[in-house]
């Protein structure tokens, strides 16, 4: 599938370029009221590269992700006149799922994840930016999950994501095993075999991190 820009505004370009140094792009765009909502993703490859080696990968003080996510993107956001939203804020929780899937970039996968056009089953959302105005949209793209013959539905070796929804014991479970050495260090099989994440770029050393806090 071809890539389409997210948007043509100046305000979204000059946002692209304030993120690039960054290794995080604008990764969908939602109307809010009268805001517009730029959700921010990793940009890989070399997201991982960077941001491990931010001071807050070098301290003990714990969440250095989410914390580099809050300085990163909360330092951005004065320019831009905008407020700085993150999913690990609150409760209340602000409604990233249902802004993605708005943006016409992210859809609902058979696996119950978020698939985006460009980073597959790896989607990921670091934070988001609430910018002044209603800012133009761009067309919203196909979901790469039409026409798919979905390897994700079949590739978790304990059929933890089926029709009814996530079975996390069953996870977890997984994971305690020997046999699950595999998901818990180059991550989950499900996200690994979706044909458009292929292509992105994550590193199996960040998918571990991942895995280590969902499952310590």
């Amino acid at each position: 599938m071809s890539e389409t820009p997210v948007a043509e505004s100046p305000v979204i370009a000059a946002l692209g370029e304030a993120l690039a140094p960054h290794r995080l792009f604008v990764s969908g765009l939602a109307h809010e009221g009268e805001e517009t909502i730029a959700l921010i993703s990793p940009d890989e490859p070399g997201f991982w590269p960077h941001v491990t080696a931010a001071p807050e990968f070098a301290d003990t003080a714990p969440h250095p992700l989410d914390r580099w996510s809050s300085r990163v993107i909360g330092g951005i956001a004065p320019a831009f006149g905008a407020r700085a939203l993150f999913p690990f804020d609150g409760p209340p929780w602000p409604p990233f799922i249902r802004w993605a899937l708005s943006s016409g970039q992210s859809f609902a996968s058979p696996v119950h994840m978020l698939v985006h056009a460009r980073m597959g089953l790896w989607a990921s959302l670091r934070g988001a930016l609430a910018l002044p105005g209603r800012l133009p949209l761009p067309e919203a793209l196909q979901s790469p999950c039409l026409g798919c013959d979905a390897p994700c539905a079949d590739a978790c070796p304990v059929a933890a994501l089926g029709p009814e929804g996530y079975d996390v014991p069953a996870c977890h479970a997984h994971l305690d095993r020997a046999e699950g050495r595999d998901c818990r260090e180059n991550g989950c099989r499900a996200r690994r075999a979706c044909p458009v994440g292929k292509s992105y770029g994550r590193l199996p050393q960040q998918s571990a991190w991942h895995m280590r806090q969902f499952h310590p």
